[in-house]
C-alpha cells in the first residue's frame, strides 16, 4: 500500500496521493505509543500547520510498523479521540494498521517524515523528531512557501 485508502482516514478529510498534489506536502508516520511522536512530532506538525496552513499538504499516518500490531477496533477509537479531543489536530490522520504504508516508503521508525513535491516526487525521507530534524524540515517548508508566494 503506497497510500492510505479513503476508509483508512480516521480524522479529517481523506487526502489524495501525492501524484495529484498541486502543492508540496509533508507526511509524518507516528504511533501513539511513541513518546517522541506524541511530545515532539505531533506538536511540531501542528506548528507547521499554523505557520504554513493551506500552502502545503500535511498528513499524520499512525503506523504499527515497529510497534505492537493491534486490531483496528483497539486502535481506531483511541486514535480518533486523540486526534479530535486531545490534540485537536487540524490536518488529516490515517491509519496504517498493518504497517504496509511505512514499509512501502522505507521508514526507519517513528516519527518518520516524507516530504513530497507537487506532483508526487519524494524529495526527503527523514527519521526523528529531535531539533536537527525539525530545523531541516522547517527550512524545507520555508523554502517551499517562498517559492509558492512568488
Amino acid at each position: 500500500m503506497d497510500w492510505p485508502a479513503p476508509d483508512d482516514f480516521v480524522h479529517g478529510s481523506p487526502l489524495t496521493p501525492p501524484a495529484g498534489w498541486d502543492r508540496p506536502g509533508l507526511v509524518m508516520t507516528f504511533n501513539l505509543e511513541c513518546a517522541a511522536c506524541v511530545t515532539r512530532g505531533i506538536p511540531f506538525l501542528k506548528r507547521l500547520h499554523a505557520e504554513f496552513g493551506d500552502r502545503v499538504h500535511l498528513l499524520a499516518v499512525h503506523t504499527s510498523h515497529g510497534h505492537r500490531r493491534l486490531p483496528r477496533e483497539d486502535v481506531e477509537p483511541t486514535l480518533v479521540k486523540f486526534a479530535r479531543d486531545f490534540a485537536k489536530l487540524p490536518f488529516p490522520v490515517a491509519l496504517d494498521l498493518h504497517g504496509e504504508f511505512a514499509r512501502h516508503w522505507h521508514t526507519e521508525g517513528t516519527p518518520h517524515w516524507l516530504a513530497f513535491a507537487p506532483g508526487g516526487d519524494l524529495l526527503r525521507s527523514m527519521y526523528g523528531s529531535q531539533e536537527n530534524a525539525q530545523t531541516r524540515l522547517q527550512y524545507l517548508l520555508e523554502e517551499w512557501a517562498g517559492r509558492l508566494g512568488q
